[in-house]
């Protein structure tokens, strides 16, 4: 069984306009929720093997807020794929999980996340907000043998959920 914990980067800064998309800091709301997400997620019980991040600034911040919280040591694998990815391209990333690692947590962005979970676990999510985790578990032994609706999503946690229930 393996698991990807899909964490859309949190809330970035526009208040540069001579930065490009690329290079979007995270704002104080985003420095704020990433942490506490990434608490949110080891509180549940979910600890990564894999740290996979998108080179965008706003998503490598992101990734390097929960490397911390988690004290994780290894480096943060950086995918030049996963940003502005498709669905497409994220099924070929995750082939491309290092094949030791059971739990990879891969940082990104909308609206490809929302598509691909959507489709990798036939639900229908409307949008994973900045720093929403979704949570998926894999019927299957290894990344090669990822395929589509199949996969069962469970657990889909976001800073505000909860807040308007």
């Amino acid at each position: 069984m393996k698991r990807i914990v899909f964490v859309r980067h949190a809330k970035s800064s526009w208040t540069d306009e001579t930065l490009n998309d690329m290079e979007r800091p995270l704002n104080e709301r985003g420095k704020v929720d990433a942490p506490l997400m990434a608490d949110k997620i080891r509180s549940m019980g979910f600890t990564p093997d894999a740290l996979v991040s998108s080179p965008a600034r706003r998503a490598r911040k992101t990734a390097r807020k929960f490397a911390k919280v988690y004290r994780f040591e290894p480096e943060i694998i950086l995918d030049d794929r996963i940003y502005e990815a498709d669905e497409e391209a994220l099924m070929d990333v995750i082939k491309g999980f290092p094949p030791e690692a059971e739990t990879v947590f891969v940082f990104g962005h909308n609206p490809g996340f929302t598509w691909f979970v959507n489709g990798l676990c036939n639900v229908r999510i409307d949008n994973i907000p900045t720093c929403g985790c979704a949570v998926v578990e894999l019927p299957a032994d290894n990344w090669e043998n990822t395929s589509y609706e199949v996969n069962k999503l469970i657990a889909f946690e976001y800073p505000k959920k909860g807040l308007f229930d």
